[in-house]
C-alpha cells in the first residue's frame, strides 16, 4: 500500500491493540487492521512470535509487545507504553484466550483460575486499561473474542463455557455504559476456527481416544453449521466490519460466526 492509499485507508490515523497477536485469529485481525492503515500493537507473552509476525509483514504497522493478561501490571505497564509510543488506543481487541476442556468432576480449582484468568480477567484488565484514553479521544471499538461457547454450554468444557460466556456478559454491561458515545462494544462468537489451538486439541485428543487427529478434526468441523472449519481470516473480517464508522449503532451483540444458527 503506498503512501497515498495509507491516507485514504479506512482506519488511517486510528491505533489498534490486539492481545494474543501473534498467531491465529489475533494475528489475522491485526493483519486485517494493519491492512486498512490502523497502526497496530501486537501483545502476547511470547515476543519471538510477535516479532516474527511483523517481520514477515514489512509493509504494515504491527508493533510487537510484552504483555502478560492475567497480571494487571504487565497489563497496565504495557498498555501505557503503547499510547506513549502511538497515542491513544481506538481499537482494543481482546482476544487472548486459551481453550481447554474437561468435565467439572476432573476440573481442579487450579485449572479453573487458570482458565478464567486469562479468558476473562484478562479481557477485563486490558479492556480497562483502554478504555479512558479511548474516551478521550472521542472514539472507539472494544472488541472481545469470545465463542459459541459463550452461547451455548460445552459438553465438557464447563471453565472455557464459563469465562466466555462472562466476557458476552462484560461487553453487554460495557456497552450500556457506553451509549450515546462514539465507542462501541461487542463480541465476537466463532465456532471452530483452524487456528493452532485446534490443531493442539485434535493432537490431544487423538492420543486420549486412539481416533486419528483427521477425524477429530471433522468431528469438530461438524460442529459448525456448515460442517467446515473457520478460517482466521473470517473471524478477522467481521472485527474490520465493527470497526467501519458506519458500524457505530451496533453495540451490545454477540455476533455468532459458525455456519449458521447455532
Amino acid at each position: 500500500m503506498d503512501h497515498e492509499s495509507k491516507s485514504h485507508a479506512m482506519l488511517a490515523g486510528r491505533h489498534a491493540l490486539v492481545t494474543g497477536g501473534g498467531s491465529g485469529i489475533g494475528a489475522a485481525i491485526a493483519l486485517a487492521l494493519a491492512g486498512e492503515g490502523a497502526r497496530v500493537t501486537i501483545t502476547g507473552r511470547r515476543r519471538a512470535a510477535l516479532e516474527a509476525l511483523s517481520a514477515a509483514h514489512p509493509g504494515l504497522e504491527l508493533h510487537p509487545l510484552e504483555m502478560d493478561v492475567r497480571d494487571e501490571e504487565s497489563v497496565t505497564t504495557a498498555v501505557s507504553a503503547a499510547i506513549a509510543a502511538r497515542g491513544a488506543i481506538h481499537i482494543c481487541v481482546a482476544n487472548a484466550g486459551i481453550a481447554e476442556g474437561r468435565p467439572l468432576a476432573k476440573t481442579t480449582f487450579a485449572e479453573w483460575r487458570r482458565i478464567l484468568e486469562t479468558n476473562l480477567d484478562g479481557a477485563f484488565l486490558t479492556i480497562r486499561a483502554c478504555l479512558e484514553p479511548m474516551r478521550a479521544a472521542g472514539w472507539g471499538r472494544v472488541i472481545a473474542v469470545s465463542s459459541i461457547a459463550g452461547l451455548k454450554g460445552l459438553r465438557n468444557a464447563p471453565a472455557y463455557t464459563a469465562s466466555k460466556h462472562g466476557l458476552i456478559g462484560l461487553v453487554r454491561a460495557l456497552s450500556e455504559e457506553l451509549i450515546g458515545s462514539q465507542i462501541t462494544a461487542n463480541a465476537l462468537c466463532p465456532g471452530y476456527v483452524d487456528t493452532a489451538i485446534v490443531a493442539d486439541n485434535a493432537a490431544r485428543l487423538a492420543a486420549a481416544t486412539g481416533k486419528s487427529e483427521g477425524e477429530i478434526r471433522a468431528r469438530m468441523a461438524a460442529g459448525n453449521r456448515h460442517n467446515r472449519l473457520l478460517a482466521p481470516e473470517e473471524i478477522a473480517a467481521a472485527a474490520l466490519w465493527l470497526c467501519d464508522s458506519r458500524a457505530g449503532s451496533v453495540n451490545g451483540q454477540a455476533i455468532e460466526i459458525a455456519g449458521g444458527q447455532m
